[in-house]
C-alpha cells in the first residue's frame, strides 16, 4: 500500500514540476527532486524513466554540482518573468488584484531561484 502512496505522490510532483516550467513563481526542480525521491523509493522503472526523460536534466544537474549554474539561474528567472508578463499584461484583467500577487510571487520566486538556490560547485 505505502509503495502505491509513494507512486502517486511522485507522478503528482513530476506533474507539479511540469507546471511549474509555465507557471510563474511554481519551481520545478525542488517537485522534480521530491518526485525522485518518492520513485526512489516505490518503484525503480518510474525513477529510471525520470532520470532519462528530458526532466532528468534538472535532475541530474542538480546532483552532480549540488545546485543550478548561473546560465539556469539566468535562464529560469527570464522564463519566470517572460511569464509574469503575458499573465500581467495579456491574461488578467486589467482591474484585477491577482496581477499584484502574481508579481509579486514572481519576485519571490526570482529572489529564491537567486540567492536560497545553492549555484553548481
Amino acid at each position: 500500500m505505502k509503495r502505491y502512496i509513494y507512486i502517486i505522490f511522485g507522478l503528482v510532483f513530476v506533474g507539479l514540476g511540469i507546471l511549474g516550467i509555465v507557471l510563474p513563481g511554481l519551481p520545478t526542480t525542488p517537485f522534480l527532486l521530491l518526485a525522485s525521491w518518492f520513485f526512489y523509493r516505490s518503484s525503480s522503472k518510474l525513477q529510471t524513466w525520470l532520470l532519462q526523460s528530458w526532466l532528468g536534466k534538472y535532475i541530474h544537474n542538480y546532483h552532480q554540482h549540488g545546485g543550478m549554474t548561473k546560465k539556469q539561474k539566468f535562464f529560469a528567472i527570464l522564463t519566470m518573468f517572460l511569464m509574469i508578463g503575458l499573465s500581467i499584461f495579456i491574461f488578467l484583467p486589467k482591474e484585477s488584484f491577482v496581477r499584484i500577487i502574481v508579481l509579486i510571487a514572481g519576485i519571490i520566486g526570482a529572489f529564491v531561484v537567486s540567492f536560497l538556490v545553492p549555484n553548481a560547485k
